[in-house]
């Protein structure tokens, strides 16, 4: 992507209120059915004419292999600039700049400067986490962690049926 983001920006990106006019617990609920996978998007436009998206998507065949995705689109661009993303326990991980050793657990990759620079995607460094266990609890996490609000929100983000 011809688009660089500091740590500093990045950071200011996330904790930027982004408001929604649906309910954060419709967040996930309408997928969309793609190949192998069901995906819900959400473009909160900003007044600059960038956007934040919010990207959920999930495997059909494995419930652990997910995404619950925060980007930013600059404006006249297309792509999408990954700050945050929270997967599932779907797969291997390494953090190939530090030369970390392989995990295999539910982890957060937070876009970075050094990542951008000498990395191959700018959210690729990761994190293992245990705030969640499920798509719900990554979405949860993305909505408290980034700042996302709905007018309509009401307690529980998720309620089991």
């Amino acid at each position: 992507m011809e688009f660089f983001l500091s740590d500093i920006e990045i950071e200011a990106l996330i904790n930027e209120e982004k408001l929604i006019v649906q309910p954060i617990s419709n967040l996930g609920r309408k997928f969309k059915e793609k190949k192998g996978h069901k995906e819900f998007d959400l473009v909160i436009n900003r007044l600059d004419n960038s956007a934040f998206k919010i990207i959920i998507r999930q495997s059909i065949e494995n419930p652990l292999d997910f995404s619950a995705i925060l980007g930013f689109i600059p404006p006249k661009k297309t792509d999408v600039f990954l700050l945050r993303r929270y997967n599932g326990k779907s797969h291997e991980h390494r953090n190939k700049i530090e030369k970390e050793p392989l995990f295999y657990d539910f982890h957060i990759h937070k876009a970075t400067e050094r990542y951008q620079i000498e990395g191959p995607r700018e959210e690729y460094y990761a994190e293992i986490t245990d705030r969640y266990a499920d798509l719900y609890g990554a979405i949860e996490c993305l909505v408290s962690d980034c700042k996302i609000i709905s007018n309509d929100f009401q307690g529980n983000l998720f309620i089991q049926n």
